[in-house]
């Protein structure tokens, strides 16, 4: 009898568990429901000038790395391929929706070692983009399999034609 009153509190334990963490989720939704819509994927996109491949960790707002946006699916972390055209950054994630930064949005990249809760040991371990959407800053997370292209990226985001930061 003891096991058994053991196994349904460890169970209920849990079950409550799950459901926080469920309705925290609901409840981020339903708190970040009047951030502006992200950007369309253009139908027509240039030549990419870099891209690799690894993972979309999620996406901030910026300066809270913590913050992770949980609007329809751009909370859910993805295999991806990181694209940098003439129109911006291309995202296309493996089983959700592509993710597109224009040119015209990117204020800064970086590299860095945490961001929406997933922590590196490195301090390299991610390429983070800043970018604006309607006045709201954004924080854009890419975990590569090869780290090694992080500083051409930086480069490259920071000379970017349309970078209104003006960053070299």
């Amino acid at each position: 009898m003891t096991r058994i009153l053991l196994s349904l509190a460890v169970f209920v334990f849990f079950a409550l568990c799950v459901y926080g963490m469920w309705h925290g989720w609901k409840r981020r939704q339903r708190k970040q429901a009047d951030l502006p819509a992200f950007p369309v994927t253009p139908a027509n996109l240039g030549a990419a000038r870099l891209a690799t491949t690894g993972v979309y960790i999620g996406t901030t707002n910026a300066g809270n790395w913590q913050d992770r946006v949980q609007v329809g699916d751009i909370g859910h972390r993805a295999e991806a391929t990181l694209s940098l055209v003439p129109e911006g950054i291309a995202i296309e994630r493996t089983g959700a929706s592509p993710i597109f930064i224009p040119a015209a949005s990117i204020r800064d990249a970086r590299t860095d070692r945490g961001l929406a809760g997933k922590v590196m040991f490195s301090e390299q371990g991610l390429l983070v983009v800043q970018w604006e959407n309607e006045g709201h800053l954004f924080d854009t997370g890419f975990r590569g399999d090869d780290k090694d292209v992080y500083d051409e990226w930086v480069a490259a985001l920071g000379q970017h034609p349309i970078n209104t930061e003006g960053k070299a």
